[in-house]
């Protein structure tokens, strides 16, 4: 246990825990109104079920660290096989929720089997191609991942959830490019899934088939949202007024007038917003500066492991957290459609909350085993 304390990355595991406490204070900020006056729950629901969620991620951490990962290849096919039956099992039968099928209820929580998939791909796929190493230059090797992941994207297209289809197909190009496969592979594989997008987009315009519902076609118009304030503007519109309130130093911790309904689960997607507005503009670029080291030091542990598969499961990672950070943003800043995907650290939910201490978990593993792999070699 000395040993594997001694190979933790400090400077990335102290960065972590601070962002951990300071958006667990947000969320109650953010929350506690909404709480009272939309859900007539005590006004720091939220705050404790966060809480709740890091408490068990932090026993999740703890298990984590300790396992090695080259039992991920056994553990990763059979969580995959799990969560992708799950996936079905949810369009199948399991009723829209917020006009979604995303959620399994389990009382008091509710579990989004799509946000696990996005780190046991990760997982799954650094695994698969260390494995296969030698054989990465033939066809079946190298696309077999990819048809399996297709087949997982299609499941959380229909669900339908446009912004974690989006992530999860990114995190697997980014894999697919960063393994050694050879490049004709990869430069056929990409006029095939060219090719593939407009056949499709061919047939669903010549049919009059919509490829989008209605509710998502409206997120593509989010130029000048506050010209429509009153219908697919509202959200982003409020952001921005949230972000002008702030100016520089913000109005005060608990002083946001955003939070008091006009920012629907300011807890949540929107929850930046509510930083600035509170905190000032300052401190949203300090966390976004904050963002960029963590993303920094992933990447380092993921360069200097002693594995393949340690260094593609820490970029991976990394590719996952700077999507969530970016799409979130973008979001928010009018520069793309919202798509509902949480904000790392400072959005509330459990799924995505345990998902994300899971992952930075694995680098740490990483690290630890390269600094044990190095010890060795110094004997």
């Amino acid at each position: 246990m000395k040993k594997i304390i001694k190979y933790l990355d400090k400077p990335l595991l102290i960065t972590t825990i601070i962002l951990f406490i300071f958006g667990l204070i947000m969320i109650f900020s953010a929350s506690n109104v909404v709480a009272y006056m939309s859900y007539n729950v005590s006004a720091s629901h939220y705050f404790l079920k966060q809480a709740l969620f890091l408490f068990v991620g932090f026993i999740l951490f703890l298990i984590m660290i300790m396992v090695p990962t080259k039992t991920y290849k056994v553990l990763s096919w059979i969580l995959l096989i799990i969560f992708s039956i799950s996936l079905v099992i949810l369009l199948i039968f399991i009723a829209p929720k917020n006009k979604a099928q995303s959620w399994f209820d389990l009382g008091p929580i509710s579990i989004q089997p799509s946000e696990f998939i996005k780190v046991i791909i990760i997982v799954w796929l650094a695994c698969f191609y260390e494995s296969k190493q030698k054989k990465l230059n033939t066809y079946t090797t190298s696309l077999f991942p990819i048809f399996i992941c297709l087949g997982i994207a299609l499941l959380i297209f229909l669900q339908p959830d446009l912004g974690t289809t989006i992530i999860f197909c990114a995190i697997v190009a980014a894999i697919f490019f960063a393994v050694p496969i050879s490049k004709e592979i990869k430069k056929r594989t990409v006029f095939l899934a060219v090719g593939l997008v407009a056949f499709a987009a061919v047939i669903f315009i010549s049919t009059g088939s919509q490829l989008l519902q209605k509710r998502q076609l409206e997120r593509f118009d989010f130029f000048k949202p506050c010209d429509k304030l009153l219908t697919t503007g509202n959200q982003v519109c409020n952001c921005y007024i949230a972000i002008n309130n702030g100016g520089l130093t913000g109005t005060g911790l608990g002083n946001s007038t955003q939070k008091y309904l006009y920012l629907p689960e300011p807890y949540t997607d929107f929850i930046f917003a509510i930083v600035v507005e509170e905190l000032g503009v300052l401190t949203g670029i300090a966390l976004i500066l904050t963002y960029i080291f963590i993303i920094y030091r992933i990447l380092l542990i993921g360069r200097n492991s002693t594995t393949n598969r340690g260094a593609t499961m820490c970029y991976g990672i990394a590719i996952y957290i700077f999507l969530h950070i970016a799409v979130n943003l973008l979001g928010i800043f009018g520069l793309m459609p919202m798509t509902g995907v949480p904000l790392p650290f400072m959005s509330y939910g459990g799924s995505f909350t345990i998902c994300l201490i899971a992952a930075l978990s694995i680098v740490q593993r990483v690290n630890i085993e390269t600094g044990l792999a190095r010890e060795k070699e110094l004997r």
